[in-house]
């Protein structure tokens, strides 16, 4: 059975995300683009995101999951764009069209972002753009597409890349995490965060995160025997938390203790404590102006800002005073 969907714009006046579609388009990534960007959201306000679809080529276009998709416009409308996604390519090594190329290429150099999700980053790539660029794409598609642009600098082990006005995904879910991203630096941590609460997902994953781990998933066993520990540690971020201690609450021996909690979440002790700290120091940021730095560091466990600030720069390529500047007080 075939279904026929027709995709409507929507006449919001914040920034325009334009989103392509194409014969053999990618329906889950599409849909991750219209969830976060074409929804009308009547508490963001006017200002939320206008959202159009441009057809790349005449219509009907028949998109995965049988689905048959009608647009309203075509290439004209990327002029328009301040934001424009490409949800997964038909291919990894399918041709791209010259006139999607000259239009993207224009749109660039106009001032349009470039977001691509997953495969998407083919088409980024066949233009050139992201040339001395880094980059990321599913770990599957790394080798092949790298041999074709070996001047991109691609990334497998990460999430996402924002380089600015190129911005890439890897893997489909993982364009959830660059969407809210761009939220969080359009619209500040609280739309962002009620975006994400809307989807029921956790407000952001870093960008530096691993595309997968070995053991996703908790052991059924584990998690109930180690799931209340790992709420009482976020509880106290603020404090010390040896392996002795941590293993003598969870009755085991510390050398069990560390080898079942990397089971369970895919990560030693210290890295989920440190990336713990750097969300809880995060939120901290984006949500209050009247804490310094120096108390911030000390209620996020890293003791001094010397070392908040050598995390920070570590792990998200930036200081905590640079990081309250992007996203504190810029709300919807």
């Amino acid at each position: 059975m075939t279904v026929s969907v027709k995709i409507m714009p929507n006449s919001l006046k914040g920034p325009h995300v334009v989103v392509l579609a194409y014969d053999g388009l990618c329906t889950f990534e599409f849909g991750i683009a219209y969830e976060v960007f074409g929804l009308s959201r009547p508490e963001m306000g006017e200002c939320w995101y206008g959202y159009s679809v441009c057809g790349i080529e005449p219509g009907p276009l028949e998109a995965a999951g049988g689905l048959t998709v009608s647009v309203d416009h075509g290439l004209d409308v990327l002029a328009e764009a301040d934001l424009i996604v490409v949800p997964g390519w038909r291919s990894i090594d399918a041709e791209v069209p010259r006139a999607l190329i000259d239009a993207l290429c224009a749109a660039h150099q106009r001032g349009a972002r470039i977001m691509s999700l997953c495969s998407g980053v083919a088409v980024l790539a066949a233009t050139g753009l992201l040339r001395n660029r880094r980059a990321t794409t599913h770990w599957r598609y790394v080798a092949s597409i790298s041999k074709r642009y070996p001047s991109i600098k691609f990334d497998a082990d990460v999430l996402y890349m924002d380089e600015g006005s190129l911005l890439t995904a890897a893997g489909s879910a993982a364009g959830i995490d660059l969407c809210l991203h761009v939220v969080r630096g359009d619209f500040g941590a609280e739309a962002a965060n009620s975006v994400a609460r809307r989807l029921v997902l956790p407000p952001h994953r870093e960008g530096g995160q691993a595309q997968f781990i070995h053991t996703p998933v908790l052991q059924e066993r584990e998690g109930i025997r180690l799931g209340p520990l790992i709420d009482w540690m976020r509880q106290r971020l603020d404090e010390e938390q040896p392996i002795s201690l941590l293993a003598a609450k969870a009755g085991m021996s510390q050398r069990t203790f560390q080898r079942r909690f990397e089971s369970t979440t895919g990560q030693s002790v210290g890295e989920w404590l440190l990336g713990e700290r750097l969300r809880h120091a995060r939120e901290l940021l984006e949500r209050t102006s009247s804490l310094s730095l120096d108390d911030i560091a000390a209620a996020s466990g890293f003791g001094t800002l010397a070392t908040m600030r050598h995390h920070f720069r570590k792990r998200l390529g930036t200081s905590p005073g640079a990081y309250r500047k992007m996203f504190a007080g810029s709300g919807a």
